[in-house]
């Protein structure tokens, strides 16, 4: 019998939606276990929340008995990192019989120094807190023993890894040595955090081009245009062609992928929650990545080297080590299919949801 189920979202993302497209892979590859998704959203920053919410009581109102599963980031709910509302939201479910699943996208509230921050860092973490206790399943996208905010795993509780949201083919071939080693660069995170994140793969990528002589840094994906003459400045006196273009069609990042001997991810510390990171798991593409306190096993048991962040001239250490040993090259690419197939692939993700959506203990 087919398992209907609801993947509900909040403010639409532009000019892409990574929650959206993780809902929809995951919505095809859980039809194999007769489960069918449908994609529901609040529209609030089109209607204000007032109309959004009256909207959601009626179609809540045909969900009775129905899995609803909400997708939370702090960003989805709120303008500015205030998510008072979620819980609006989840009292709207609750009253109206659904059975709740929130799957938690951000697993940890927004950090900074500044006092309008931890403010908002407060109020996250209070409404996640609060949004566990009106939910009968949760969906952590890192090991939910890592987070901070979490005394006790509650009952209910799953772990589940983010998969690629990219049309990835089912195994992926190892590439033929280029003439120019190919470094590639997918995505870059906005604001300040994007300038960290720049600088630090210039010093990475000219570390490696001292070593190495001759190199092509391929940059792309969202953000990564914004970024393009602090690239080019950063790395002009050195012998390393460079190439940004952007978000692309999702068939065209696969291609990209395949053109790259190593990734460099520098968008803090790699973790199963980062799709962008998962993305080069899922190419066989082996990587050089910073580390954090949400790295951890599945994601270290890819072809992954690990550096602390901020050494940038140990990622270009890394870097070179790659591209100047063959079987390590091979070997990290062999690691990285098999923690593709085992842990991140969609096939696989499905298979765990179907497995929490049909237990008797939720």
């Amino acid at each position: 019998m087919t398992l209907p189920v609801i993947t509900l979202l909040g403010r639409k993302d532009e000019p892409t939606d990574a929650v959206e497209e993780y809902c929809r892979y995951l919505g095809s590859a859980l039809l194999a276990h007769e489960i069918e998704v449908q994609i529901r959203r609040v529209p609030w920053e089109l209607h204000g929340w007032r109309e959004a919410l009256h909207g959601l009581k009626l179609q809540a109102s045909h969900w009775r008995g129905r899995w609803v599963l909400v997708q939370y980031t702090a960003l989805a709910w709120s303008a500015r990192g205030f998510p008072f509302r979620f819980l609006h939201v989840l009292q709207i479910l609750r009253a109206a019989g659904a059975r709740i699943g929130i799957v938690f996208h951000d697993v940890e509230p927004f950090s900074s120094p500044r006092p309008v921050d931890r403010l908002r860092c407060r109020i996250q973490v209070l409404v996640m807190r609060r949004a566990l206790q009106r939910c009968a399943l949760s969906v952590f996208t890192v090991v939910p023993e890592r987070l901070s905010w979490l005394n006790t795993v509650p009952p209910g509780a799953y772990f589940i890894p983010v998969g690629p949201n990219l049309p990835f083919p089912g195994t992926q071939s190892a590439r033929s040595p280029a003439e120019i080693p190919v470094i590639g660069v997918f995505s870059i995170t906005g604001g300040r955090q994007g300038f960290v994140e720049t600088q630090t793969i210039i010093q990475a990528v000219r570390q490696a081009s001292r070593r190495l002589g001759k190199l092509r840094l391929v940059v792309f994906g969202r953000h990564s245009e914004l970024r393009e003459e602090a690239l080019r400045q950063g790395l002009s006196d050195c012998p390393v062609q460079l190439s940004v273009e952007g978000i692309l069609e999702p068939a065209v990042v696969v291609s990209r992928f395949a053109e790259c001997d190593v990734l460099l991810f520098v968008r803090k510390g790699i973790s199963t929650r980062r799709s962008s990171a998962i993305a080069g798991i899922a190419a066989a593409v082996p990587m050089v990545a910073c580390q954090d306190g949400e790295t951890g096993p599945p994601v270290t048991d890819a072809g992954v080297i690990l550096v602390d962040p901020g050494s940038p001239e140990l990622l270009g250490d890394a870097l070179v080590r790659v591209l100047s040993t063959p079987t390590l090259k091979e070997e990290l690419a062999a690691r990285s299919r098999a923690a593709y197939a085992t842990h991140f692939s969609w096939s696989s993700i499905a298979a765990k949801y179907a497995a929490a959506l049909r237990s008797d203990q939720v």
